[in-house]
């Protein structure tokens, strides 16, 4: 077999090899092979197993790249399947207010939240969006993250949701993470139809969806299913509507309180639900049966101080695949480390390591519908991988320099530099 890269000198790789998604006990299986080789092939893996086995059988372009991972681990690059990480303005003084004790309703309350970066977003050339965004994509690369999920939803106006989904598409052709957009004008009502709300559903699904469709910007729709925000009976429509334009489902579940959002995710058939903090075993069994996966955002829950971590042990115990992602947001998303995610899903959710690393990869791409593609490390998909400076367990290591590269189709990552 021919390659043109050659990661070698590998204590372990953990493949997440197998079918997806993972649930149950599943769930906790990474396939690990011991003292490997990965080669690549134009940006596809060509092989994964034994160095014995490739010297006998492999063989290398005269400009092939090699990469010695010392000794180190290696794993599937991070699948990131939950992120706001285009916006505009800084709401870090309402980190200070939450730290001094307020809530995140009275922050709203005050016109903060979501509405205050509405405003700045609205305000923002779309240069100026691309050069902020793209500064989160290195911070979320240098994490680890190959591919990501990013959703619009601080415009709240047909002009500016087509602005930041326009920048995600151009970002999107420029950057080595690989990007899903979601559209999600369902965000939040924005102020100027606080007091005529069904006005503005009619305008998402009159108009945002198909000006969206139109333009390919979009493969997904998301809506935020919360008290104060869209209700049940509102988020199915809004949902329905986008899947019979062509678009796939996801939501925002259960996040506050218990606002039946696992059940629509269930009944209009959605990829995934998030956050689901306060899920219960009928919006557990609900998901379970539909083939709903549960993207869980321990890092929102920390930065928001919510005093709770979503259920993830109970999902996992009534067969919901559970897939993580950083939540990356200027509200409470404040770090872009999938490592992070998984550490918090270790420590505060319950989780093994090796759930939680399948979780951010092979259950992780498949939330976004990349699994065929991404997620393991397997010949024929791409050659996404993160080379750990160490046993694969010293991601949990939070703050120390436990990334040694990352690779993205095949082509070696300088970390250190982005």
């Amino acid at each position: 077999m021919l390659a043109d890269v050659l990661i070698h000198n590998i204590s372990e790789v953990l493949t997440c090899a197998g079918p997806a998604p993972r649930i149950g006990r599943a769930q906790n299986d990474v396939s690990a092979v011991q003292r490997a080789v990965v080669a690549g092939h134009t940006g596809r893996i060509v092989f994964v197993g034994s160095e014995d086995e490739w010297r006998r059988d492999g063989r290398l372009v005269s400009d092939a790249a090699v990469l010695d991972a010392r000794g180190g681990a290696v794993v599937p690059g991070f699948v990131d399947a939950h992120t706001h990480v285009i916006f505009a303005g800084d709401r870090r003084d309402e980190l200070r207010r939450r730290l001094a004790g307020a809530t995140y309703a009275e922050i709203a309350a005050d016109g903060g939240g979501i509405v205050s970066t509405v405003r700045a977003t609205r305000e923002a050339t779309a240069d100026t969006l691309a050069a902020d965004t793209r500064r989160r994509l290195d911070e979320m690369l240098r994490c680890g993250t190959t591919t990501c999920e990013a959703k619009s939803g601080y415009g709240l106006t047909i002009e500016s949701e087509l602005k930041q989904l326009r920048v995600l598409r151009d970002l999107a052709a420029q950057h080595p993470i690989e990007i899903a957009a979601t559209f999600m004008g369902a965000h939040e009502i924005p102020v100027e139809y606080r007091g005529r709300r069904q006005e503005y559903i009619e305008l998402l699904v009159s108009e945002m969806i198909p000006a969206v469709v139109r333009e390919g910007l979009a493969e997904w729709c998301d809506v935020f299913c919360e008290s104060g925000v869209f209700t049940p009976e509102e988020s199915r429509r809004i949902l329905m509507a986008a899947r019979a334009a062509g678009l796939k489902l996801r939501i925002h579940a259960d996040e506050l309180a218990a606002s039946g959002g696992s059940l629509v995710a269930a009944a209009c058939g959605a990829r995934s639900a998030d956050h689901l903090i306060f899920v219960d075993e009928a919006g557990a069994a609900a998901m379970a049966a539909a083939g709903v996966v549960a993207t869980l955002l321990p890092i929102a829950s920390l930065y928001l101080k919510l005093g709770r971590f979503a259920p993830a042990r109970l999902l996992i115990e009534r067969g919901v695949a559970v897939a993580l992602a950083t939540d990356v947001n200027p509200g409470g998303g404040f770090s872009p480390s999938m490592p992070f995610a998984m550490t918090l899903a270790c420590f505060g959710m319950g989780l093994t390591f090796e759930e939680a690393l399948v979780a951010a990869t092979i259950n992780a791409a498949y939330s976004i519908d990349r699994h065929t593609a991404i997620g393991s490390l397997e010949v024929g998909k791409q050659l996404d991988a993160v080379v750990v400076a160490g046993p694969a367990i010293d991601l949990v290591r939070v703050g120390a320099q436990t990334i040694a590269a990352v690779v993205k189709r095949g082509q070696v990552t300088d970390v250190a530099t982005r």
